[in-house]
């Protein structure tokens, strides 16, 4: 008979019990994150997130049995975090000349957070870890699809440029990627600036509708 306050083996907590399962699950995910960014992923251990989320690594186990199950936990929290964080900083730009300029603005304070460092640090892991590719794969697809999406709706009048509506939403995730990538161990003083105008030039001449662009 199980005791007191214990859920029996194959019975889900309830009540008080799942939140404190639930807390703890997000004390271990959010540490394994960080850890990601400190440390990286072939530096962090199943031992180093437990003393890193506060907790022996019994205990740690007892919720996540492997460090793969972490990690696909972490990428789901880091997913809906960076959907979260891209929405808000989207839903806050004003809808006038001034969009292009604020939504690059926007995007590349995304890349520069600390969680998008934890999220390439995986992407670069994955290239040779067939199990975690598996699990990122799926995440960015997601976000890209949204990312489109997004764009779609925030600027409606770029539609008529046709394909190279498609190249500009290219040009600016891969050059935000590699600015941030670059970023990471170098000093670049003011070239985010620098190349923000290029950027934001460049997107300006594909957003005209082909007809214009002929003339």
């Amino acid at each position: 008979m199980p005791q007191r306050n214990q859920a029996a083996p194959g019975v889900e907590p309830s009540g008080w019990q799942a939140q404190k399962s639930a807390s703890t699950r997000l004390q271990i995910v959010e540490a394994s994150l960080r850890c990601f960014v400190e440390l990286g992923y072939s530096g962090t251990t199943t031992t180093v997130i437990a003393n890193k989320a506060g907790l022996s690594r019994g205990a740690m186990l007892h919720h996540f049995p492997s460090k793969i199950d972490i990690v696909r936990a972490a990428v789901e929290h880091l997913h809906a975090k960076r959907l979260k964080a891209f929405r808000k900083s989207i839903d806050r730009l004003p809808r006038d000349d001034s969009r292009p300029r604020r939504a690059l603005e926007a995007y590349w304070e995304h890349v520069k957070h600390p969680m998008y460092v934890a999220f390439l640090e995986l992407w670069v892991a994955a290239r040779t870890d067939p199990e975690l590719a598996a699990i990122l794969a799926p995440a960015q697809e997601s976000f890209e699809r949204e990312w489109y999406s997004t764009a779609v709706d925030l600027f409606p009048e770029w539609k008529e440029s046709g394909e190279n509506f498609d190249l500009a939403l290219d040009l600016v995730h891969y050059v935000m990627d590699g600015m941030a990538v670059s970023f990471l161990t170098h000093e670049h003083g003011d070239q985010d600036k620098r190349l923000l105008n290029y950027l934001e030039g460049q997107l300006r001449a594909l957003a005209r509708p082909k007809s214009s662009q002929k003339s």
